[in-house]
């Protein structure tokens, strides 16, 4: 059965990717899915700027960048008192160590794709994750 899709549009999404090519193909997916309010930064410490600004509705991430990685972002953001806390993240990396996915989920990432990604596969991981949260 296929998750029933979303209106997108109305959804404000921010990617964390170190990667300024990496990241503008990850926004031009999201565009291809209907996203329209797309908030960048390239690495967790300017993330974590933006989401306290942008209060995003998800979050795509990379676990490997510098200074802050994904993973001290999505503790960071587990640790917030308010609602926020629960905002969905979906790391895209290209990292599929199993030590990295364990430390991930124990964070509580709401998905994992490794890269590269095909459009289809972000859409169907979306879909099933934005089902749960919005």
């Amino acid at each position: 059965m296929n998750p029933k899709p979303f209106a997108y549009a109305s959804l404000r999404v921010l990617v964390i990717e170190d990667e300024a090519y990496t990241r503008k193909l990850i926004c031009g997916l999201l565009r291809q899915l209907g996203f329209r309010q797309i908030e960048e930064a390239a690495d967790g410490a300017a993330g974590m700027l933006e989401f306290r600004r942008t209060s995003p509705d998800l979050v795509l991430c990379d676990v490997h960048m510098e200074p802050v990685d994904g993973l001290a972002f999505l503790t960071e953001v587990r640790s917030l008192g308010n609602g926020q806390a629960r905002t969905p993240i979906i790391f895209l990396t290209a990292d599929s160590q199993e030590e990295t996915v364990i430390a991930a989920k124990s964070l509580e990432v709401n998905g994992y794709l490794v890269k590269p990604i095909s459009p289809a596969m972000l859409q169907a991981k979306l879909a099933t994750i934005m089902a749960r949260y919005v």
